[in-house]
């Protein structure tokens, strides 16, 4: 029943979150990193290997990742790529201001 569930709540996190990014690079890598991490848990679980399961959900995640455009999933600008004022907007507590270099 444990399993079931994990792996449902996995496979769920891996399609829904397999196109984060706005480049096609960007959803690619993320596809891939999600993937690997998603299949580490589901080998985990079920007993299998972890490796083969980081290989597998690797190259499903960035497969589904790299063949999305941003208007299929579209979850906004990785946060490596927003300003400070984007993620002030979009409610973070950030101070915005430069530190002086001496």
């Amino acid at each position: 029943m444990i399993r079931t569930f994990v792996f449902a709540a996995a496979t769920l996190a891996c399609v829904s979150l397999s196109a984060c990014g706005t480049s096609q690079t960007d959803r690619g890598l993320s596809g891939a990193g999600i993937g690997a991490a998603t299949g580490v848990v589901i080998g985990g679980v079920t007993g299998g290997s972890i490796g083969t399961g980081a290989v597998i959900g690797g190259v499903v995640g960035g497969v589904v990742g790299a063949t999305t455009t941003k208007d299929d999933i579209n979850l906004g600008k990785p946060i490596w790529k927003k300003s400070c004022r984007d993620r002030q907007r979009d409610g973070e507590r950030i101070s915005c201001k430069k530190k002086s270099r001496r």
